[in-house]
């Protein structure tokens, strides 16, 4: 295949009809038969009049995660304009993400926009927030639990592998071993704030420079798992109360610092980002210590989370 259709993009709907191909691309783009492992499809409710007019359709079809599952389709070869022209085509339902083809070749695939609605098995890594530390309950990691098992006991699992302190090198290098016997398909990052600390032994060390590393090798991971990597942003933090933490000191600096790190990271490789800050933002009386929510401020974690698994028109 010529260097200028860089591009591989798996289709399993309206984007294998001929007809689209044309209205979007003016011609039949190359393709090929593909499968893809570990998804099944269910339809989606479509509202855009121009995306209706191309496909002569007013649903769709959309990925969720399903082990065993196989969804057969077709792989497109596009050039940049093609591949532009297929994200402007398809509704804000959908966002674009790297896969695993049952062939072993990555492509790009669209997915669903919420990353944990499609979700079956969860893997959650991070720190003592994420740990649900200062809450009895287990906080949002636990809530979060109780109610993806609930939706569906027979296919869904939430393995929470969080370790309190964790940084997000210490995150990736502790992952990989740990994944294999959970076959998971999401993974939800939650660590970062450790790396914002300033360590009062070597005030000029700096976490954050490194960080992209960190988040690399995470995204490597969950790809070699055919899994979603979500990164979740840091939680407001009560700097006035934080102090001299365990010879660390957080500020609210530094944890914007890390949330805007995350989220450009997130935007430049196409890997998702849960913004955490503004359930908590301004609100004392939810943080224990500055730092570790309290019971009511990991429920507003979780609500927060998951107003967002709920879209209207899906199906």
């Amino acid at each position: 295949m010529s260097d200028s259709r860089p591009h591989l993009l798996f289709s399993f709907g309206t984007l294998m009809d001929p007809k689209v191909q044309k209205a979007l691309f003016g011609q039949v783009v190359p393709s090929r038969p593909a499968s893809l492992a570990g998804y099944a499809t269910r339809p989606l409710k479509i509202t855009d009049p121009d995306v209706i007019a191309a496909s002569g359709l007013d649903v769709h079809l959309i990925l969720e995660r399903k082990l065993g599952g196989v969804v057969e389709g077709a792989v497109l070869h596009l050039t940049d304009r093609e591949l532009a022209a297929a994200d402007a085509y398809e509704v804000d339902d959908y966002t674009r993400r790297r896969v695993v083809l049952s062939s072993g070749e990555s492509a790009w695939a669209y997915l669903d926009a919420n990353p944990l609605r499609p979700a079956a098995r969860i893997v959650i890594v991070g720190d003592s927030i994420a740990y649900g530390r200062c809450d009895p309950q287990g906080g949002w990691a636990a809530r979060l639990a109780a109610a993806h098992i609930a939706e569906n006991e027979t296919a869904h699992r939430v393995f929470n592998l969080t370790i309190p302190g964790s940084t997000l090198a210490g995150v990736s290098e502790q992952t990989p071993a740990l994944l294999a016997p959970r076959l998971p398909d999401t993974i939800l990052l939650a660590a970062g704030i450790n790396d914002s600390a300033v360590p009062l032994s070597t005030p000029d060390a700096d976490g954050l420079v490194n960080l992209t590393d960190g988040l690399a090798a995470l995204a490597a991971t969950a790809h070699a798992h055919n899994a979603r990597l979500v990164v979740l942003g840091p939680v407001w933090l009560d700097e006035e109360r934080t102090g001299d933490y365990e010879g660390l000191r957080f500020t609210e600096n530094r944890a914007l610092a890390l949330r805007e790190s995350l989220r450009t990271w997130c935007e430049d490789n196409h890997i998702d980002f849960v913004d955490m800050w503004e359930p908590l933002r301004k609100k004392p009386d939810l943080l224990t210590d500055g730092i570790h929510p309290t019971p009511a401020g990991h429920q507003a974690l979780y609500q927060h989370l998951a107003a967002g698994r709920r879209t209207e028109g899906s199906a």
